[in-house]
């Protein structure tokens, strides 16, 4: 079961890692894109870890929509309305007063992830963050209609999206500047996925 405090540390914990990682997702996106996802996603998880310090908080959704909005502003590109996009309706879902287990994080993973897809009109195979947070998603339905509970199903989610992330080497881009390159665009992981990768794993190290 998860409060307030176990997603301000996952949030923490993003920054942490996606600052320790921003050069190596800006290589990544150099090879593919605009060359500035990690230092993107560094100044807006960095931003975002401060609000806990900055602001008190009701309650997790309004804490995870402060932090959506706060992606949306800071975030360039592609990136920052996506990922904004999916903290705010990740927020919806876990309304309810009280400790979030499996179950209501699933329904919020469900709900951030269609927001991903209908901001982004993304479909499996694109080469984006979609790759990671697909199989991810269905790997933690899976462990919770199991009856498992969230820490496993976030660990579980964690280890797919590493294999999502690691099959798009192979794929062709179809969306973004990373589709001009056509063919050329395989042999690289897309830096989407890369970086949702690493929220996912800090969430598996955090919400329990």
């Amino acid at each position: 079961m998860a409060d307030l405090s176990a997603f301000q540390a996952w949030i923490a914990e993003s920054a942490r890692t996606l600052g320790e990682q921003a050069t190596y997702l800006t290589d990544l996106d150099r090879a593919i894109g605009d060359g500035d996802h990690g230092s993107n996603m560094d100044r807006g998880f960095s931003a975002c870890a401060e609000l806990a310090e900055a602001e008190e908080f009701p309650s997790v959704d309004a804490y995870l929509k402060k932090v959506g909005m706060v992606l949306v502003s800071t975030v360039g590109g592609a990136s920052g309305p996506l990922y904004g996009t999916f903290f705010l309706r990740l927020a919806g879902p876990l309304a309810a007063p009280g400790e979030i287990g499996a179950r209501q994080m699933g329904q919020a993973l469900r709900a951030g992830v269609d927001g991903i897809v209908a901001r982004g009109k993304a479909e499996r195979g694109d080469k984006t963050m979609y790759d990671a947070f697909a199989p991810a998603l269905e790997a933690y339905e899976q462990a919770a209609a199991e009856g498992r509970g969230l820490s496993d199903c976030l660990t579980a989610a964690a280890g797919a999206a590493r294999e999502g992330r690691d099959a798009t080497e192979q794929m062709i881009a179809r969306k973004g500047r990373a589709s001009y390159l056509g063919e050329r665009s395989a042999g690289h992981l897309d830096p989407g996925a890369t970086s949702a990768t690493l929220l996912l794993e800090a969430a598996a190290q955090a919400l329990r």
